[in-house]
């Protein structure tokens, strides 16, 4: 019987620690992560995942009770750790309320107070669910909180940009770490939202060293959408791998049509990072908002939450109209990887191919 190669077996001890059949995470994207494409993926033996930052407790309840009642796998429910409140400058956001006039309606001054919900409530949802992991980003959960997690059962799986935070996450008693390349779409996960566009490292530089400098498992993420890059991370030491915009043209991922056509066609050039949507830094498809928000005599973006608040009514209308110029259309760097598949398929398949690379390369 053939030797299986290092990798293989690494991938393969973590899907028995994780109770997975394939090292397949999907990624826990805000507002992207409906109950039917974690269905999917766990279904397929992958670990489903939920975004909850903008979910309320009992929405936090109600979308693990959906995935229960049609799935027997497993899922991670992740939140940012929240940031220090912003510093208001009210001129400043007249000035991106009266550029978004060209964009959408009329943004009312209130919008700008628009808070997140209650993190500590959404802390006691997820331990009352009790998911096999719970997942951060941002930052790193207070001790209290970890050993609450710790007392449930519950993994901790800490996002990190930098080796510096794969550190700290390891010392903080982090069980795996995932390592988040520049390439990931979505938001950045630097701790400090003010280096999240200076220390932009790459997957393959970052995932190697985060794996030599830590002794936990390492996930990697950011720019993997196809078997080549689910090979080449667990090359690179990578224990699973974890997908985002690989699976959002899948049918479960229920976004609207002209996000999931873009990324079909999006280029790695074709990206950037902005803070014009949210107010942190995030990799969007490059569309007719994002080029002209970052464009000289553009207003400066507000800080996070306030800058979310003032694009609310235009991301809503893009949304009802369809309209991928005024999208909030996050994407990572390989989005045109992405298939336009159901999401069981397109798990299974990286996995399977994957292996076949690994094997013919030993």
């Amino acid at each position: 019987m053939p030797t299986l190669h290092p990798a293989i077996i690494r991938a393969k001890d973590f899907c028995e620690a994780y109770n997975l059949r394939i090292p397949i995470l999907l990624a826990p994207m805000a507002g992207a992560c409906p109950p039917p494409l974690s269905i999917a993926v766990a279904n397929a033996g992958g670990l489903g995942a939920c975004g909850a930052l903008l979910m309320q407790p009992t929405a936090i309840k109600s979308w693990a009770g959906d995935v229960r009642a049609a799935s027997d796998g497993g899922f991670q429910i992740n939140l940012w750790i929240p940031d220090p409140a912003p510093v208001r400058d009210a001129a400043a956001e007249d000035a991106v309320r009266a550029f978004l006039r060209k964009w959408g309606p009329e943004v009312a001054r209130d919008a700008a107070d628009a808070t997140p919900p209650d993190f500590a409530a959404q802390c006691d949802a997820m331990l009352e669910v009790r998911p096999s992991v719970i997942s951060s980003i941002m930052g790193l959960y207070p001790p209290k909180f970890v050993e609450q997690m710790k007392a449930r059962g519950i993994k901790w799986f800490a996002a990190v940009t930098t080796v510096t935070e794969a550190l700290s996450a390891e010392r903080a008693g982090a069980d795996a770490i995932v390592a988040q390349g520049m390439e990931a779409g979505g938001h950045r996960g630097a701790f400090d939202a003010a280096k999240a566009e200076v220390e932009m490292v790459g997957l393959f530089s970052l995932l190697p060293a985060v794996v030599d400098a830590v002794s936990v498992p390492v996930i990697a993420t950011g720019g993997i959408a196809d078997a080549r890059g689910v090979a080449a991370a667990l090359l690179l030491g990578a224990s699973a791998v974890q997908i985002g915009t690989g699976f959002l043209r899948c049918p479960e991922a229920k976004i609207p049509q002209a996000w999931a056509d873009a990324l079909g066609r999006t280029l790695p050039e074709q990206t950037l990072v902005t803070r014009a949507f949210s107010g942190r830094a995030g990799r969007s498809i490059a569309t007719a908002y994002a080029r002209a928000a970052s464009a000289p005599g553009a207003p400066k973006p507000a800080p996070y939450p306030v800058q979310r608040g003032l694009t609310r009514a235009m991301r809503e209308l893009a949304v009802k109209n369809n309209d991928i110029d005024r999208l909030q259309a996050w994407a990572g760097q390989s989005a045109a990887r992405a298939l336009a598949r159901p999401a069981g398929e397109v798990a299974r398949e990286l996995w399977e191919a994957a292996q076949l690379l690994l094997e013919s390369s030993a």
